[in-house]
């Protein structure tokens, strides 16, 4: 069965907007925990721009499935990391002029420093996970930093245009799915997955979780997050149902 993480910044970032108390990324997270969430998922920002500090701390003691908090290769956000402990860490590359994460993190770039955030994070019990596009040198690179999964960046299929441009996609991130397998990552994916591009992500062999976050909370706004919630749950089970066999 995948695994939904459900990504909730975009609550902190309608709170922000406003700089008060609500709407509350921790009730949130608690609605999408009935709706079926797996893992929550929140991003602590270098620049703070919706999750803060506090929500972080205060997630920690409620969240009841997974909390996995994506960061940057961050001294200051590490040593966070490990006070706070997080059930897992995802590395994701950030700048502060970007909208949303645009890509993913490049492992090899950054090896030397990326096996040292690494480490630190496996020290204290955290699993660790890097955000990636989906080609084969970043997937080698993320297993020699010491990852134990890797998160397939999904954007650039969810951007392409139906038909060919889409296909050739999806076999980019099945691909690098079967390597990560084959050298004993674990495989998520997600970023800009929503109701309806879904199929051939769940498809991926032995894909552990997708992450999903904008398409959700938009969702939510007229059903409210519990159900936005359990209605994707219950399409990736319609998915899931329709595929052959899984290995």
């Amino acid at each position: 069965m995948v695994l939904l993480g459900v990504n909730i910044d975009h609550v902190a970032t309608v709170r922000q907007a406003r700089r008060c108390r609500e709407p509350d990324p921790v009730r949130a997270a608690v609605e999408a925990e009935i709706g079926g969430a797996d893992q929550i998922t929140i991003h602590l920002r270098e620049d703070r721009r919706h999750i803060q500090d506090r929500d972080l701390r205060l997630l920690r003691e409620t969240v009841r499935t997974r909390l996995n908090l994506e960061m940057a290769l961050s001294d200051d956000i590490t040593r966070i990391a490990q006070d706070v402990r997080p059930d897992q860490a995802t590395i994701v590359p950030e700048k502060r002029e970007e909208i949303t994460t645009e890509g993913g993190i490049d492992a090899v770039l950054h090896a030397a420093r990326s096996k040292e955030i690494a480490s630190r994070l496996a020290a204290s019990g955290i699993t660790v996970s890097f955000f990636i596009d989906p080609e084969p040198a970043q997937v080698r690179a993320s297993a020699a930093a010491g990852a134990t999964f890797v998160e397939l960046h999904t954007g650039a299929y969810a951007n392409a245009a139906h038909g060919a441009e889409r296909e050739f996609e999806a076999q980019r991130l099945h691909a690098a799915a079967r390597l990560a397998r084959q050298i004993g990552l674990g495989v998520n994916a997600g970023h800009g997955l929503d109701y309806g591009n879904l199929e051939p992500i769940i498809a991926i062999p032995g894909l552990h979780e997708v992450n999903i976050g904008h398409s959700i909370v938009s969702h939510a706004i007229f059903v409210g997050l519990r159900e936005a919630v359990r209605q994707m749950r219950e399409r990736i089970r319609e998915i899931e149902s329709s595929l052959p066999e899984r290995t």
